[in-house]
């Protein structure tokens, strides 16, 4: 009987070694993510991303870092100016070291509620904030379509860290190298969000119509 199957299987000798090797994995492997099969080799081949938009120019680390700077004076000018400059006790070190550190406290509480805010709606009405509008770069998918309110929602609530003292630094240091080593110059807020910064006018027609 082994000289009949000796064709197609192998010898007798043959038949362990090829058991073993149907118990590793097979290097065709069935889809068990998200998308279909050719998505995910495309994702692969493409450093675990999206193919990005055609001609898109992708914004720098220092670019996006000066535009976040701006975003913040803006949004502590304006709360200077409601608050009569009792905001300036968010950062009082004194006061929340004392026993009326709730004040410091609900100071911080409105600088963050109001930079909240501030991303979410300037990214719902214009697809980037007024500082990244200076700079003239755009928030967009990875795929370059428009950014859902929910996709919004989170990369306003994660952008919170950076305001967060020392805190910031480290992370805003990580993220800067990550950006510059990524291809794609995505940080782990693009990342987790499924987003992309890039040059609005480097955008293809189609990416552009929802950017103000």
């Amino acid at each position: 009987m082994c000289g009949v199957v000796n064709l197609r299987l192998g010898t007798c000798s043959e038949w362990p070694e090829r058991m073993r090797m149907a118990d590793h994995d097979s290097p065709i492997q069935l889809n068990r993510g998200g998308g279909t099969l050719a998505q995910q080799i495309v994702s692969a081949e493409d450093g675990g991303h999206w193919p990005l938009p055609e001609g898109a120019i992708l914004a720098s680390g220092v670019r996006r870092a000066v535009a976040f700077t701006v975003d913040v004076v803006i949004v502590t000018s304006i709360l200077m100016v409601l608050t009569k400059s009792q905001i300036i006790n968010a950062w009082n070190v004194t006061l929340w070291t004392s026993a009326d550190f709730h004040y410091a406290l609900a100071h911080a509480s409105v600088v963050l509620i109001a930079h909240w805010l501030y991303w979410r709606f300037t990214g719902l009405s214009f697809s980037r904030s007024l500082g990244q509008r200076m700079f003239g770069i755009a928030v967009v998918a990875e795929d370059g379509s428009g950014m859902t309110s929910r996709m919004w929602d989170q990369r306003a609530l994660r952008k919170l860290l950076y305001l967060l003292p020392v805190l910031n630094l480290v992370l805003g240091a990580y993220d800067l190298a990550r950006i510059s080593q990524r291809h794609t110059h995505q940080s782990n807020i693009d990342l987790h969000v499924g987003s992309i910064v890039a040059h609005a006018d480097s955008l293809p027609p189609a990416s552009r119509r929802h950017i103000r």
